[in-house]
């Protein structure tokens, strides 16, 4: 009920330490003990959900006894509240000029979560829109607030709604479901007496009349016009989510008023220019008690906003006129089948979280699965009125007093108002608290510092063995055919549930370097701008109709066995019903042979779409993303004439959309292949190919096969895929040491340094050594001393070995911590115990469960064969505590391996003083 984060700071609580499992952190602890393919939290608007999941029986069993115990008896002693909500620090606590500083996990982590405009934009408009009860504060903490919550509140927010008779179990998989609630009831339920709960959320009341409301943010740094920064959207209230059949459609509609070119508030909204993209988060929105459908747009003048407000309103009318075309309708009833056919690795994980909300008030969560009734259902009510839609629309939309207008515009002083607030906030705290009360807090902060920096005994926690791991994998068979002119397809039979999967790579190396800057943006706009006798609307419509989509992306795939050898290239992929398979192989003929790069208007809407999609990725993904990613598109979404750029598009699909450089994969049924080997037989043979072959525009380039020496991989049958590889003899790596400035709060910091490749027995230590030094020391300075969000070290595929923190109070402090975890490694104060748990987090990844439809992908694209990844196997069994110093002394000491820095962030005196930092 208020903006403290209770909720958000008890998530994270209550997996530190329980009555049966008494050690620090057991959550992050048991990522090392288990062959999890999962493991997390989640606060909702209204729900906390703990999920997690396991291949392996026993492992379950364990997580399971974990989380339960976590949940329902969690030691929450002050000392937990402290180290896991904020901390105090202070140097001398007599010294009243002295400011003390709150820190901790979720007070960076909200922090770093508002520093993104979309997710202020967004939580405004739920708090806005549904004012009277909790959706009018913030669940996730309000940074200005968290500072607020006691440890009183703390413990009996978790008495009344931690409790059994206020949870629901929800479990997926193959694994006998008596054994799962006999342990839920033995280590749960049988300990508490059912209560009334009182936690059930009140419908919101509702307006007689619309609202309209302003708000501010910071500017954005990565805008393509600073004078188009101005966010506006028209959000409508809708019926309780519990109203299964009206809540599907209502989605249904959401998606027809919104999804594509051919949707009504696309043509209206996005094709009038006024702005680069849709508002934060439009459509239906079903994780409310009710629902709630938003549409605006973003990237606006500010001048603008009035006339987006007519345009919806517009709109509204136009729909309940004219309706909807049957073949959108049928499109869309296509996509659920589709949906609801493909299979993913964590489809029970999705399910959780699709009946969560509902089910969380009261919803049948057994109605709400079955799709395919409600399929019926609304076929029904539109063969009995054909006017079901547009009646709907008229009720929600046109006739919805409860409707509110909300526009946010950025403020240059956003950022310092914040910060001042924040410094006053905790003024407040410190002049309020007298010289036994600041005393109390340091020796508070010192027994925390203390606790954090002792051995952890983690005895107590259940833990899978190495040897509960199993030494051979299993074997995906391929068969590899030529198809017209000697492109390789491969063919991979699986249980894929009637649908048929298809991927098709295409090398770059013949594309002159002057166009290799344009290849995104070129794979972004191919599917989207038409061809053939298809224009860009009438594209949209067949892929909808006749595909579960189609997806264009540059790639670069490193060489197992060679550090500066690489292939680049461009990877298709799509997903059909068995039945569509000749249309679907059609559509990638006409687009290969006839795109259509003459749709200028269209093109200019593509782009400033995608530039504004990669300005709004940076403060999510601060800790991955290169800011040259965003680069070229954001500057060609500042250009005036974009003809220039679209000439470009044809000179690369001479290079990239012909047979020459181009291998096939499909994965479908044993029942499908036939049909499959004739409708890519048809897609290869219709391609063009060069005369004369293509010369390399890098001089180096290396054929490879796949499959390494002919017949050397008993489960690959066929000839050879060959891969073509650039490679650079002159390449010399150089020291960077970047800090990118960012108008946030946080910083995200990341330190690469290169060593080895897959295929060198060192890779398989370096991997389990970036688990080790995650769990066992980075975890400690960088999230519990330092008060990040997150940090660890991980290892690429491409023998990248990178430290990183994310929505981080600090930079240098985190970079200085990077380097004791070096020489803590070097030092070898680990245990056997350690080595082992670095290995099963290691194999959890290593066996996570591979869709269907991704099966022999590794082989495809990366030429990994059988025996290389069953090699790379055993080397990660064969890694020892030697083997670990060795590494960490070999690669990662000072001098050793080039090394990348970089961070980006704030302004930073130090780093501003250090002549070794580039500043951009």
């Amino acid at each position: 009920m208020d903006s403290t984060g209770v909720p958000h700071v008890l998530e994270h609580t209550v997996l530190c330490g329980s009555q049966k499992y008494p050690c620090r952190d057991p959550f992050f602890k048991m990522l090392n003990r288990s062959l999890s393919t999962f493991m997390n939290a989640f606060t909702a608007s209204d729900y906390t959900l703990y999920p997690f999941s396991t291949q392996n029986p026993k492992d379950f069993q364990n997580l399971l006894s974990v989380y339960l115990d976590a949940t329902f008896f969690p030691c929450l002693r002050e000392l937990d509240f402290w180290q896991e909500g904020w901390r105090l620090e202070h140097e001398d606590p007599s010294d009243p000029h002295t400011p003390l500083i709150f820190k901790g996990v979720v007070f960076n982590e909200m922090k770093g979560v508002f520093t993104d405009n979309e997710r202020i934009f967004s939580q405004h408009l739920q708090n806005r829109l549904l004012p009277d009860h909790t959706y009018s504060v913030v669940s996730g903490g309000d940074p200005l607030c968290i500072p607020e919550l006691t440890w009183e509140q703390l413990k009996q927010f978790h008495a009344t709604h931690y409790h059994p008779s206020n949870a629901r179990f929800f479990t997926y998989g193959s694994l006998p479901l008596e054994q799962h609630l006999r342990q839920v009831h033995d280590e749960a339920l049988s300990k508490f007496q059912k209560i009334d709960t009182h936690t059930a959320v009140p419908t919101q009341k509702p307006w007689d009349r619309p609202r309209e409301f302003q708000i501010t943010c910071g500017p954005d740094a990565f805008a393509a016009d600073p004078s188009r920064q101005t966010m506006v959207s028209v959000a409508f209230l809708l019926p309780d989510i519990t109203d299964t059949f009206e809540a599907f459609t209502l989605s249904l509609l959401s998606s027809l008023l919104i999804t594509g070119p051919n949707s009504p508030f696309y043509k209206a909204l996005i094709e009038s220019g006024l702005g680069t993209d849709f508002s934060p988060d439009v459509g239906y929105n079903g994780y409310t008690r009710e629902a709630y459908f938003s549409v605006g747009l973003q990237g606006l003048s500010e001048k603008d906003v009035q006339t987006v407000r007519s345009l919806v309103d517009r709109t509204i009318d136009e729909v309940i006129e004219k309706g909807f075309e049957d073949d959108r309708i049928e499109a869309l009833l296509h996509k659920l089948e589709v949906q609801m056919k493909h299979q993913s690795p964590s489809f029970g994980l999705t399910l959780t979280s699709y009946i969560a909300s509902c089910w969380n008030h009261d919803g049948d969560p057994v109605e709400l699965l079955k799709l395919g009734n409600q399929l019926t259902q609304f076929r029904q009510c539109l063969k009995e009125n054909p006017k079901f839609l547009q009646e709907k629309v008229k009720q929600y939309f046109k006739n919805n007093q409860h409707k509110l207008t909300l526009s946010m515009k950025p403020d240059d002083k956003y950022h310092e108002k914040q910060a001042q607030m924040e410094a006053e906030t905790l003024k407040q705290k410190v002049d309020s608290l007298s010289l036994e009360d600041k005393r109390r807090v340091y020796e508070k902060g010192l027994e925390l510092r203390a606790q954090q920096s002792k051995p952890q005994d983690a005895s107590c926690l259940p833990a899978l063995k190495v040897s509960d791991i199993e030494p051979v994998m299993p074997v995906t068979e391929l068969d590899v055919a030529l198809a017209a002119g000697g492109t390789p397809v491969q063919y991979c039979a699986q249980p894929t549930n009637g649908m048929v999967y298809f991927r098709a790579f295409s090398s770059l190396h013949t594309l002159p370097e002057e166009l290799k800057p344009y290849v995104p943006l070129f794979c972004s706009v191919l599917t989207r701008l038409g061809c053939g006798i298809f224009d860009y609307r009438e594209l949209a419509q067949q892929i909808e109709l006749k595909t579960g989509g189609m997806s264009v992306s540059p790639s670069v795939l490193p060489d197992a066995a060679h550090l500066d050898t690489y292939e680049q290239g461009v990877l298709f992929s799509s997903l059909c019903l068995d039945r569509n398979l000749p249309d679907m192989m059609h559509l990638w003929s006409e687009i290969f042979n006839n795109p259509c790069f003459e749709e200028e208007e269209h093109f200019r809407v593509l782009v400033k779409m995608s530039a504004q999609e990669l300005a709004n990725g940076i403060p999510g993904s601060g800790h991955l993303y290169a800011s040259v990613r965003a680069g070229r598109t954001l500057t060609v979404a500042e250009m005036a004439d974009v003809r220039p750029v679209l000439r470009k598009l044809p000179r690369i699909k001479k290079h990239l959309l012909s047979g020459d450089n181009l291998r096939c994969a499909v994965n479908a049924t044993p029942q499908q292949m036939a049909q499959a080997e004739r409708a890519v037989g048809d897609f290869v043979s219709s391609l063009g190919r060069s005369k004369k072959e293509q010369r390399p525009a890098r001089p180096h380039v290396v054929e490879k096969p796949a499959s390494g020496s002919p017949g050397s991989s008993m489960h690959v049958h066929g000839p050879q895929i060959v891969r073509k590889l650039v490679t650079d003899p002159t390449f010399e790596p150089c020291q960077m040491k970047t800090h990118f400035l960012l108008p946030f709060p946080v910083n995200y910091v990341g330190e690469c340094v290169r060593t080895v490749p897959y295929t060198d027995p060192d890779h398989a230590s370096l991997k389990v050594l970036a688990r080790l030094m995650t769990a066992k020391f980075l975890h400690t300075e960088v999230r519990e001393k330092g008060g990040a969000y997150g940090g660890g070290a991980k290892l690429s595929p491409s023998g990248l070995f990178t430290f990183y923190s994310y929505r981080d109070p600090h930079s240098t402090e985190t970079l200085q911590a990077f380097g004791r975890a070096v020489d803590w490694a070097k030092s070898g104060k680990f245990t056997q115990q350690d080595v082992d748990e670095a290995k099963l987090s290691v194999f959890s990844a290593v066996d996570a469960p591979v869709a269907p439809s991704d099966k022999g992908l590794d082989h495809f694209l990366h030429g990994l064969t059988y025996e290389m990844r069953q090699a790379h196997r055993e080397q990660l069994f064969a890694v020892s505590h030697d083997r670990l110093v060795a590494v960490s002394s070999r690669y990662l000491g000072v001098g050793k391996s080039t090394h990348g820095l970089a961070v980006l962030g704030p302004e930073n005196a130090k780093i501003a003083k250090d002549p070794s930092w580039i500043v951009r």
